[in-house]
């Protein structure tokens, strides 16, 4: 008999796996080197040159074909965006650029919903280069903006209050390795569309519409950017399409720091101040008071005990409030615990509404409708989601995430918008829903 109780043994939480499950996650697909073949790429390197040697091609030809230094100009903020990365690049990134599955598939995003909202743009009187000045600078850049930003104050305790500000800072410009939030997209995204709509006198009912199945359709795509960085996971599942992740991942990470790879589930209690046992089901509701030796006041404090047994593969001992003390068996495991898909759900959920709102939208009879039943539905999905997610935590003690408790609200400006655009008599602006030969996208004129 332990001086401290008796010593208990705890079996794993789940039986052997019955079925093969899925394995995910390949962050980096491959990484570029700082040079080849001796000559430098980054930097003051090739690829300046012929990003500088390219731009100064384009600006010849545009002067002999137009005569006009306009759309020179333009040309200027994205060339210096892009010549500052690469000479940055050598500081930021010493072992190569790595490039990541969720860039890449940021990137098949963007340019998908480019194309479909060009494609219906140009049949509404919109040219091309007016959807490409809103989505780049207008949508994009301000929803990359606000998704990180969410992402940051979210989860600031969990990940950015304890670094140094010069690492919490670079840590949160990258963002092509995950962490964006759709939420404060749609924040950043919609501020930036009601100014452009403002800036080019556009009705924003109607635009909205136009690129709604547009938005959609990027997000169903960046969804498998998530499933690939492993961010936004499911909980423990055990269906045959289950998936695991490997060391270092998101999911992996939470499972072996709450505990799950040795057997038992920690969960903070609801003082937000200790521990609780939520598996095996024996033990459930006990507090804990140390992990492998260490007191624990902390969810984060009892994972530096569990990530130290698991690196020297060894048992881990958990002391409980009322004197036992259970021994855990080191863990073998080599991947987490099967959880569900919900990168997979999002993004079928997300594709089935971009293919609901693209046909509805030619049958539409009001400007709003394609936008409010974006607004409508796509809440509803994602509060569902919500429920087998575990990677968002209680938002103010409400027993809901903070994605769904946002999702509420967007339900209730749904239902308010639905009552605004019914009452008015039905009409469709003409410029953009019924088709114009005119040019659309005048900017206003602005005060002297």
């Amino acid at each position: 008999m332990s001086p401290v109780g008796q010593q208990h043994a705890i079996r794993f939480i789940t039986s052997p796996f019955k079925h093969k499950r899925f394995t995910s996650m390949r962050s980096e697909l491959f990484r570029i080197p700082l040079e080849w073949g001796g000559v430098p790429l980054f930097g003051g390197g090739a690829l300046l040159v012929a990003l500088l040697l390219g731009v100064g091609l384009y600006a010849l030809w545009s002067k002999r074909a137009h005569g006009a230094q306009a759309d020179l100009w333009g040309l200027l903020p994205p060339t210096g965006v892009a010549a500052a990365i690469l000479l940055l690049t050598p500081r930021l990134a010493p072992a190569g650029v790595p490039i990541r599955a969720y860039g890449v598939l940021l990137v098949a995003a963007i340019a998908v919903g480019l194309v479909m909202s060009i494609h219906r743009a140009r049949s509404r009187g919109i040219d091309a280069d007016t959807v490409l000045s809103l989505a780049l600078w207008w949508l994009f850049i301000p929803g990359i903006v606000g998704a990180r930003l969410f992402f940051v104050i979210e989860y600031w305790e969990v990940r950015y209050a304890a670094l140094p500000w010069r690492e919490a800072v670079f840590d949160a410009f990258r963002f092509t390795e995950g962490g964006l939030v759709v939420y404060g997209s749609l924040i950043g995204a919609t501020l930036g569309f009601l100014a452009f709509a403002w800036r080019y006198r556009l009705p924003a009912l109607a635009l909205a519409d136009l690129i709604a199945p547009s938005l959609l359709a990027g997000l169903a795509i960046g969804r498998v950017g998530c499933l690939m960085n492993g961010c936004c996971f499911g909980g423990p599942c055990e269906l045959p399409w289950a998936v695991t992740f490997p060391p270092t991942s998101p999911p992996f990470e939470e499972q072996l720091a709450r505990g799950e790879l040795h057997g038992v589930r920690l969960r903070t209690a609801t003082d937000g101040q200790s521990l609780t046992i939520d598996l095996p089901a024996e033990h459930a509701g006990e507090r804990v008071l140390a992990v492998d030796g260490v007191a624990t006041r902390s969810a984060y404090e009892a994972a530096a005990g569990f990530r130290a047994a698991y690196a020297a593969g060894r048992p881990v001992e958990l002391r409980l409030a009322r004197g036992e003390t259970l021994r855990l068996p080191a863990s073998t495991l080599r991947r987490s615990r099967p959880v569900h898909p919900t990168q997979i759900y999002s993004t079928i959920n997300a594709a089935l509404l971009a293919w609901l709102l693209w046909t509805l939208y030619p049958l539409r009879r009001r400007d709003g409708t394609v936008l409010l039943t974006m607004l409508t539905l796509y809440p509803i999905g994602r509060f569902l989601l919500e429920m087998i997610r575990i990677d968002e935590a209680d938002f103010l003690g409400t027993g809901m995430s903070i994605s769904q408790n946002l999702s509420l609200v967007l339900l209730a400006a749904a239902a308010l918008g639905w009552w605004v655009v019914l009452t008015r008599p039905a009409a469709l602006w003409p410029g953009i829903s019924q088709g114009s030969d005119s040019k659309v996208g005048t900017p206003a004129p602005t005060a002297a």
